[in-house]
């Protein structure tokens, strides 16, 4: 592809449509690739296993924890979730832009190891917005849903630690400010630095009558 690729942290209020605004931009263009995560909770309806998760018991996990097999992990409402580090560092070699679809705990964890990586926090224009997608959803009983406002609360103060605040209240606009995002983040000179280098080496060649 031609250049370098970035490591893109994507988190979000549950109910904020994260998954949705993922596949849109897979979807639409070429240089995404979408990290799949593990997790030790187990499959929701239309689920299946490699696709949207990994699928793991808690012992397996923990295996994955003690080989080093994760970038991060976190529990998050009682379950783990974490990242293979075998996919994220092969697919940032080919040059693609690899999207970890993860909470604000892992989120932490990767800019320690990736300084350079971009941190996108999504949330809904409002909380009743919020609350009435988590109900829309159906798939979880109130308590649950409960549980996961009061978890947006403790997550609410972390935000700032996010390079990106993206409020997804138009899909398809949303989608758009992602990839425009991602894009200046490319042209950023602290990433350009070799090209910066070439550039210069070439212009002192010229200024020599070379």
């Amino acid at each position: 592809m031609g250049r370098q690729g970035i490591l893109i942290v994507v988190s979000g209020f549950s109910g904020a449509g994260k998954g949705t605004i993922m596949k849109e931009l897979l979807c639409r263009y070429e240089q995404y690739a979408l990290s799949i995560s593990a997790t030790t909770r187990a499959p929701r309806p239309g689920e299946t296993e490699g696709k949207e998760y990994f699928f793991k018991s808690q012992e397996a996990f923990e295996q994955m924890i003690a080989d080093g097999a994760l970038i991060e992990y976190a529990c998050y409402v009682n379950h783990y979730y974490g990242t293979p580090r075998a996919y994220v560092e092969e697919k940032l070699k080919e040059g693609r832009d690899v999207i970890l679809e993860i909470e604000i705990q892992g989120a932490r964890k990767i800019k320690e190891q990736f300084s350079d990586a971009v941190l996108l926090f999504v949330t809904t224009k409002d909380a009743k917005t919020l609350k009435e997608r988590l109900v829309k959803r159906g798939t979880e009983e109130l308590s649950v849903i409960e549980k996961r406002l009061q978890r947006a609360v403790q997550e609410s103060e972390g935000v700032e630690e996010y390079d990106y605040l993206v409020v997804n209240d138009d899909l398809d606009l949303c989608v758009s400010q992602i990839h425009s995002i991602i894009e200046s983040e490319h042209q950023k000179t602290d990433r350009n630095r070799e090209k910066i280098k070439k550039i210069r080496e070439e212009l002192k060649g010229f200024s020599k009558g070379e």
